[in-house]
């Protein structure tokens, strides 16, 4: 049986490469690097969609902004994700999150020894209140970043108007089915390469 059969726009997708140090500590790679893409998160969350992508690439960006040409240190990052943590999106926009940077809820790893070390548990958080979809901040400077996210200027295709609710329904025909996941693919792939640069798209301010 095959399995992963993935879009070829997935590799297309930016990649990640962090380096965590209870990955090195622990001897699961010997220089502490690992590498991430998009297929990882779209692994992690069952599905591939714009919320999905969003996230990866807000992730992403916002790392990037706080390490310049510096390889981010997984674990060592706090992450704060906008609304309640059962409203919406906000749980998977957190479950990515977390895979990038290894900050975790109550729920993560607590730590080894008495000092807790390469401790993730409460390092990620929900803010209501919180201005953009995700702020990141570096625990070892201090330096802070929102990352704001507008998925609205990416459309799906024209055809989604009449396959949405045939869809939703179980009215659709099979064919009709496979153009809707066509299409629901060609929006995240507009997302993640087609417009990925698009400063209107994913935009990331410092904060002081």
């Amino acid at each position: 049986m095959q399995s992963n059969q993935f879009p070829t726009f997935f590799q297309q997708a930016p990649k990640l490469v962090m380096y965590d140090g209870l990955a090195q500590f622990l001897g699961a790679t010997p220089n502490g690097l690992l590498a991430y893409s998009y297929a990882d998160a779209v692994r992690l969350c069952g599905h591939s969609c714009p919320t999905v992508a969003g996230a990866y690439l807000m992730t992403i960006k916002g790392l990037a902004a706080l390490y310049d040409n510096d390889i981010p240190e997984r674990g060592k990052i706090d992450v704060v994700i906008a609304g309640e943590r059962d409203s919406g999106t906000a749980g998977v926009v957190a479950s990515v999150a977390t895979l990038l940077t290894g900050a975790a809820t109550e729920l993560g790893f607590g730590g080894i020894g008495m000092q807790s070390l390469f401790g993730r548990r409460n390092l990620l958080t929900f803010s209501a209140e919180l201005p953009a979809a995700l702020t990141l901040r570096r625990q070892d400077t201090g330096k802070t970043v929102a990352v704001h996210y507008q998925p609205h200027i990416v459309p799906f295709p024209n055809d989604m108007r009449e396959l949405m609710p045939k869809a939703v329904s179980g009215t659709a025909t099979e064919t009709e089915l496979k153009r809707f996941g066509e299409c629901w693919q060609e929006r995240v792939e507009a997302i993640l390469v087609k417009e990925v640069n698009n400063p209107e798209l994913v935009f990331v301010e410092e904060l002081n």
